[in-house]
């Protein structure tokens, strides 16, 4: 079979499936089945594929169907112009969380804020970013998990700033110690009961890194409770929030009396994305 036809055999399948984006998605497991880009793939598309190359990317179809998202096969995901690596682990960086690097750089910039704290680092995404755009910065990632931290020092190696971040085990505050410039977070904020309405996607994403209690807000008391204590004068705590949660978690920034200055950020849709509160 060419590899053209492997290739309509498997947007088909997943047509019938009702998977979206099938055109993109059978495109893209096939360059990673076949370990080739796309314009090599154009090239070769009269080509024939082996067996095993066949039976190699039905199964990754067949994962697709069941739920699998795409980035934990290829095991890579873009964000902020830089390549990460994901697995089961760590949440897939989504690009809302964009605007929460965008804003920490712009304070970082203009203020020269260089010391920075990125807690509930997962993948490293947010941290990691800021490192490869800030050539002064001091950057400490931490988490719950050890195994997202060993993919968050695998992205750092990958990303080329492993030597300027130091990485933490830590539940939110609790190994952490000295004073920040920034904090940042993009904590887990879900509504625990709603996370089995989420898509079979999402819900194969971690858990732990998903659920933010009852009302979706339990870190977010935590974090805004508890940053004072590790932030610089005039520093910052910006964290991602969901689309429905700006009024609730400014009220919970303003009843700590903490913070002198809170405002929002919207995403590029227009959506509340972003909470930044100054010490």
């Amino acid at each position: 079979m060419q590899i053209k036809e492997l290739l309509k055999q498997g947007k088909n399948t997943l047509i019938e499936n009702n998977i979206e984006d099938a055109s993109i998605i059978a495109r893209v497991l096939l360059q990673f089945v076949l370990n080739i880009d796309q314009i090599k793939l154009l090239q070769k598309e009269e080509e024939q594929v082996s067996k095993t190359q066949k039976q190699n990317y039905e199964i990754v179809l067949q994962k697709i169907i069941e739920g699998i998202p795409l980035q934990y096969i290829t095991k890579k995901q873009e964000f902020y112009g830089l390549s990460f690596y994901v697995d089961e682990n760590v949440l897939i960086p989504q690009p809302d969380t964009e605007i929460l690097v965008e804003e920490v750089l712009d304070i970082a910039k203009k203020e020269s804020k260089e010391k920075i704290l990125d807690i509930c680092t997962g993948s490293g995404a947010i941290g990691i970013s800021l490192a490869y755009n800030l050539p002064n910065a001091n950057i400490t990632m931490s988490d719950i998990s050890l195994e997202a931290l060993e993919i968050a020092k695998k992205n750092s190696k990958q990303n080329k700033v492993l030597e300027k971040v130091k990485i933490i085990h830590s539940n939110l505050f609790e190994k952490i110690k000295g004073d920040y410039d920034i904090i940042v977070s993009n904590p887990p904020y879900i509504e625990t009961s709603v996370i089995p309405t989420l898509s079979k996607q999402v819900q194969k994403e971690p858990h732990i890194a998903l659920d933010g209690g009852k009302d979706g807000l339990f870190f977010y008391r935590k974090l805004l409770n508890e940053a004072p204590k590790y932030l610089k004068e005039k520093g910052y705590l910006c964290m991602e929030i969901g689309y429905d949660q700006k009024e609730k978690v400014i009220k919970i920034a303003q009843e700590t009396e903490k913070y002198e200055k809170i405002e929002a950020k919207q995403d590029l849709t227009g959506n509340d994305r972003v909470i930044i509160c100054q010490k």
